[in-house]
């Protein structure tokens, strides 16, 4: 549902000079490969008691700093899907929310009522996920100090986040960031929202049955071996689908190189359901099982706007199968 991620530097030399490399990459970049987004009038990162800017929060940093702790980094991740069913208009405002309900929540928990000085960035990404790339992703940095105020001792303290049988933080932040995100979920997007999302995936997986027929062609690959290919549909999100190949992929996740997933991967996307499902089979029977012609399919229709998509739909005798007996025309 939402990742929660937590790393700390260390106060040392090397230490400082990574917090001001992360902290100047956070305030300039969106991601590996965007430049961040200004809005005339505010500042890039919110402030909740570390500062406004890259020199306030490495002051701010290097006051509040433990024996041992810099600073803390987290990262709040939710879901491309789920924030998929959010509204875009309300998409900044719900990760904010979060980013803030979480710690609040989560050192509560752990006692500390004061709660902690932070700031956070917001960053507007797109997924880079090769199923389903181009997802608005939207997350936060956080910054945190390597101390904090104790009211039984009177001052600060050395903030950590212990990973032991007795007791684990980073367990205790993942559960209060599941019950925190599915709060925001049922907030924003309504009660229905774990039934929307499961129909979305209901989707996916009658889409896999696609490989239980023959193949539509094959791909080799760097090694020289052959693999299965299908033209097939993928859900993106409640009111569009993508047109592409789904494949035998080797598992990252696994321990060998014997492990295997099916995975798709677009060649057409943006689509809704019923024209993605029309063009995947019109393409099946046209690729005449070569990979390329289906790419040149797909990078034909990908050039015509939605209306001309509709008009050669129609030409090919429409969304409905032809009668018994009539071949379809389907020459692209």
């Amino acid at each position: 549902m939402c990742i929660a991620n937590v790393q700390y530097k260390k106060p040392s030399a090397d230490g400082a000079k990574q917090s001001k490399n992360l902290l100047r990459y956070l305030t300039y970049r969106e991601s590996r490969d965007k430049k961040a987004r200004y809005v005339a009038g505010r500042e890039r990162w919110i402030d909740r008691g570390m500062g406004g800017s890259v020199g306030e929060i490495i002051q701010r940093c290097d006051d509040l700093k433990s024996d041992h702790v810099l600073t803390f980094s987290l990262v709040m991740n939710p879901n491309p899907d789920l924030i998929a069913l959010v509204a875009p208009e309300e998409r900044e405002r719900f990760v904010c929310e979060l980013t803030e309900g979480v710690v609040d929540d989560f050192f509560e928990a752990r006692g500390l009522d004061t709660g902690i000085e932070m700031s956070y960035v917001l960053h507007h990404r797109l997924t880079d996920d090769p199923q389903s790339p181009g997802l608005h992703d939207p997350h936060t940095h956080m910054v945190l100090p390597g101390t904090v105020y104790d009211e039984e001792h009177g001052g600060r303290v050395p903030l950590f986040f212990s990973r032991n049988q007795k007791v684990s933080h980073i367990e205790l932040l993942h559960d209060v960031t599941e019950r925190a995100m599915a709060a925001q979920m049922e907030r924003y997007v309504g009660p229905d929202w774990e039934q929307r999302i499961d129909a979305l995936l209901a989707v996916r997986e009658r889409e896999h049955l696609i490989v239980n027929t023959e193949p539509h062609g094959w791909m080799r690959d760097d090694a020289g071996d052959d693999w299965p290919v299908w033209c097939g549909t993928r859900r993106t999100d409640e009111k569009t689908a993508a047109v592409g190949t789904y494949r035998w992929y080797p598992d990252p996740s696994a321990d060998d190189d014997e492990t295997f997933r099916l995975e798709f991967r677009p060649l057409l996307a943006g689509l809704p359901p019923e024209q993605a499902a029309f063009f995947a089979r019109a393409f099946a029977r046209e690729m005449d099982r070569d990979v390329d012609k289906l790419k040149e399919l797909a990078a034909f229709v990908s050039r015509m706007t939605n209306a001309e998509r509709e008009q050669l739909i129609a030409e090919m005798r429409g969304y409905e199968p032809p009668e018994p007996g009539i071949a379809p025309d389907l020459d692209l």
